[in-house]
């Protein structure tokens, strides 16, 4: 059976590494995969984990393609959504600090899995004119970000850019995401990504243990609300999926990913 997350330690740290070539694409495996790998994380004591991805991409979000393969099986697309929404809330209710090392391009779900964490390093792409992209572009599908996670986007770049930014669908570049604090810091390269949040998680570590804990469950009480089954309506998203606008713009963008 192929491996889906890499675990690496890195002392009281647990690196949680995405590992489904080509793109870390989101389908119900790797979901339930990361579910678990979080759950033995938390097993096993760590005191802080990082998420993180392949070089060049952290993930290309959820996978359109296999989940468009479910065609009118609704209980197996709610299954698939209810993994993708299950790890996101994980990752909001973790009792330690996640730090996402976002490696590359992290659209859509990438964008939702790093909202989810406490502190956000993303790669800068070597080549300016092919920037790497973050952000929530579910209206250039057809589909509407539920609430909750609309909340995730304006608690961390205020509601007016997030209303802008999810109505229009945008992705934005590693340096404007760094400008409007949907990221925290910028790295170079996946291994000092990587690098950055385990340095980000070190700090936090030194700190008196109690009182970080108890300060960063106050201060991401919404973070935990946001995630919350009444605010992600999924059964009401996983309906939109049948709308035809939606349908028409996934099978075009299946088209398109197999074009490439």
């Amino acid at each position: 059976m192929t491996t889906l997350i890499d675990v690496i330690n890195h002392g009281p740290l647990r690196e949680l590494r995405l590992a489904r070539p080509p793109v870390n694409a989101l389908d119900t495996a790797l979901c339930r995969a990361l579910i678990a790998a979080l759950d033995q994380a938390l097993a096993d004591d760590v005191q802080g984990v990082v998420l993180s991805g392949s070089e060049r991409i952290f993930t290309g979000g959820m996978d359109v393609p296999y989940l468009l393969g479910h065609g009118e099986d609704r209980k197996r697309l709610a299954d698939s959504w209810q993994a993708f929404f299950g790890a996101a809330r994980m990752l909001a209710e973790s009792r330690v600090p996640v730090a996402a090392a976002l490696t590359g391009h992290s659209p859509a779900g990438g964008c939702v899995l790093a909202l989810c964490c406490d502190y956000r390093v993303m790669a800068r792409s070597v080549d300016p004119a092919k920037p790497y992209l973050i952000g929530l572009n579910e209206v250039q599908v057809g589909l509407v970000a539920p609430e909750g996670i609309q909340r995730l986007l304006r608690r961390t770049v205020g509601a007016h850019r997030a209303g802008v930014l999810l109505a229009g669908g945008q992705l934005v570049s590693a340096e404007r995401a760094l400008d409007i604090g949907l990221v925290d810091v910028l790295a170079d390269g996946a291994a000092d990504t990587v690098a950055q949040a385990i340095a980000w998680l070190q700090a936090q570590l030194a700190l008196p243990r109690q009182p970080m804990l108890q300060t960063r469950a106050i201060a991401r009480a919404d973070v935990h609300e946001a995630m919350q089954p009444q605010h992600i309506h999924l059964e009401r998203f996983a309906e939109a999926w049948y709308s035809a606008d939606a349908q028409a713009a996934l099978q075009a963008l299946a088209a398109r990913l197999g074009k490439r």
